[in-house]
């Protein structure tokens, strides 16, 4: 009947990219802060701009959402907020991980 297989899996690829990418973040910390997934939060930060600052940041692993999030922020005020040349690569991951692993 529709043009489009419909999937339980989560939303597609328009969807996702129609977002802005703070929004596409805060989804992707969503799901990867309750999946406790270390590895996204480190790739993401390894792909910041002036990362270092936010390597001086010292959480407890069970506090690792808002570390990441006390990180991302620190960041975004550093660097006068924005997400500059990092843009198209973040999106490419957040979109890339919220399709890998969507929410239950």
């Amino acid at each position: 009947m529709t043009d489009t297989p419909s999937t339980s899996a989560g939303p597609s690829f328009e969807e996702l990219d129609a977002l802005s990418t703070e929004e596409l973040r805060e989804r992707a910390f969503a799901v990867a802060r309750a999946r406790r997934d270390v590895g996204f939060f480190w790739s993401v930060l390894r792909h910041l701009p002036n990362a270092d600052e936010a390597a001086a940041l010292d959480g407890a692993p069970n506090s690792v959402g808002p570390t990441i999030d006390e990180a991302a922020a620190l960041w975004r005020e550093l660097t006068g907020h924005g997400y500059e040349e990092s843009a198209p690569l973040l999106r490419a991951a957040f979109i890339d991980y919220l399709m890998t692993h969507p929410r239950k």
